[in-house]
C-alpha cells in the first residue's frame, strides 16, 4: 500500500505545520507552556493513521483523483481539504486516547508513560506542592480538551476549500462521529460497573453495542463517510461506504479486544492482559463467560478488573478464555464481518482504485499485531 504510506507522511507534515502555529500561540502566553507543546507533539508523532487513511480513501472513492499527494500542485484545494480533515481526525483521536487512558487508569501508551503519568512525574520531579496524581490527571484532562478544540480548528481550515453543501455535510458527519464515540465511551464504562445487575442474556448484545459506538463507527465508518462527504458524494456512494465501514469497524475492534488480552507488550506497547486488569466487558470476555463452567466463570468474574493482577493470574485468565473456545469464535466473527464488508464493495458506485485500496486496508487493520 505504497500510496497510503506516502499519505501518512503528508498527514504528519500537516500536523507538524499546525502544531508549529499552535506553539507560537502558546509561547506568546507563557514559556511555561512548552510542556504542552512537547506533549502534543509526542502524542501526534507517528501512529498507524488508520482513521486518516479511511478518510482519504473515502474521499478518493468519490473524487477518483489520480495525481498523487503533491499539495503544491493542488490548484483546486481539494487535496488540501481532505489532508487537513484527515489530520484533524488524528488530533481528535489523540484527545480521545488521553481521556481514555485517564478513565482506564492506564500507565502506558505505545510503550511510553501515558500523558497523565508523565505530568504526574513532572510534578514529583520538580518537587511542587500538592498531589502529583491530581496534578497529572488535571493536566492531561486539560490537554485532551485543548486537542479537541484544535481538531475543530484544523477541521474548519479544511472545509474552507470545499463548497457549502460539502462543508455542511462534513460538519454533520464530524459532529455525529464525536457524539457517538463519547457515548460509546460512556457505555463502555457503564458495562464495567453495572454488568452484575444486567440479565445474563443481555450482556453479549450490550458488549456488541459498545463495539459499534465506541470504535466501529468512529474508527472506520465515520472517517469513510466524512471523506466521501468532502468530495460531494451521493447518498448511494456514502451508503456503500457505510455498508463496508461498519462491519469492518466491528472486525477492527474485535481484533483490538484480542490484542488487549493476548497481545505481545513489545508490539502493542501496553502490558500483557491490560484489558483484564481494567475489567473490560468485551465480546471476547462475554463469550468466554457464557462458555465456561460455572466455577471457572465465577473465577473470571472475581479476577477481572483487579488492577493488581500478577503475571500468573493474567496467564490463568488467558488460559481460561482460550480454552473456552471464545478466541476461536471471535476469530470467526472477525472473518465474517470482513467478508460482509468486502461484499459491500463489490459493484459499489465507487472508484475502482479506491475499492482496491480499501480491500487491502481491510486486511491490514484486521490482521494487525498492535
Amino acid at each position: 500500500m505504497a500510496g497510503s504510506t506516502r499519505l501518512v507522511d503528508v498527514i504528519q507534515q500537516r500536523l507538524d505545520s499546525f502544531l508549529d502555529d499552535r506553539a507560537t500561540e502558546l509561547g506568546a502566553v507563557s514559556p511555561d507552556l512548552d510542556v504542552i507543546d512537547a506533549a502534543a507533539r509526542g502524542l501526534l508523532a507517528g501512529g498507524k493513521r488508520f482513521r486518516a487513511l479511511f478518510c482519504y480513501w473515502g474521499w478518493q472513492a468519490v473524487a477518483a483523483r489520480g495525481d498523487g499527494f503533491d499539495l503544491a500542485a493542488d490548484a483546486s484545494g481539494d487535496l488540501d481539504a481532505v489532508v487537513s480533515v484527515a489530520a484533524a481526525l488524528e488530533i481528535f483521536h489523540a484527545a480521545a486516547l488521553v481521556h481514555d487512558d485517564i478513565m482506564d487508569n492506564s500507565d502506558l501508551r505505545r510503550g511510553e508513560p501515558s500523558l497523565h503519568r508523565r505530568f504526574e512525574t513532572l510534578h514529583r520531579d520538580r518537587g511542587w506542592s500538592g498531589s502529583s496524581a491530581s496534578y497529572g490527571t488535571a493536566s492531561a484532562l486539560l490537554l485532551g480538551d485543548l486537542l479537541l478544540g484544535w481538531s475543530d480548528g484544523l477541521f474548519e481550515q479544511g472545509l474552507a476549500h470545499v463548497d457549502r453543501d460539502a462543508a455542511e455535510a462534513s460538519r454533520a458527519e464530524f459532529g455525529r462521529m464525536r457524539t457517538e464515540v463519547m457515548l460509546g465511551q460512556y457505555l463502555d464504562m457503564l458495562e464495567e460497573h453495572s454488568w452484575r445487575v444486567r440479565p445474563e442474556a443481555e450482556l453479549l448484545g450490550r458488549a456488541h453495542r459498545v463495539v459499534v459506538y465506541k470504535s466501529a463507527k468512529y474508527s472506520v465508518e465515520a472517517p469513510l463517510a466524512l471523506g466521501a462527504s468532502l468530495a460531494g458524494g451521493s447518498l448511494a456512494q456514502i451508503a456503500a461506504l457505510r455498508e463496508f465501514g461498519l462491519p469492518l469497524g466491528v472486525a477492527f475492534q474485535l481484533r483490538d479486544d484480542l490484542l488487549g488480552v493476548f497481545g505481545d507488550p513489545a508490539v502493542t506497547g501496553k502490558p500483557a492482559g491490560d484489558d483484564l486488569r481494567e475489567g473490560k466487558r468485551t465480546v471476547l470476555v462475554t463469550l468466554a463467560r457464557q462458555k465456561l463452567p460455572g466455577s471457572a466463570s465465577r473465577l473470571v468474574d472475581e479476577l477481572l478488573g483487579d488492577p493488581t493482577l500478577d503475571a500468573d493470574q493474567i496467564a490463568m485468565l488467558q488460559a481460561a478464555i482460550r480454552e473456552s473456545g471464545a478466541v476461536d469464535q471471535v476469530e470467526k466473527i472477525i472473518a465474517h464481518n470482513v467478508e460482509v464488508a468486502l461484499a459491500a464493495l463489490q459493484n459499489a458506485p465507487l472508484a475502482r482504485s479506491a475499492r482496491d485500496e480499501l480491500t487491502t486496508l481491510a486486511d491490514t487493520v484486521t490482521r494487525r499485531q498492535s
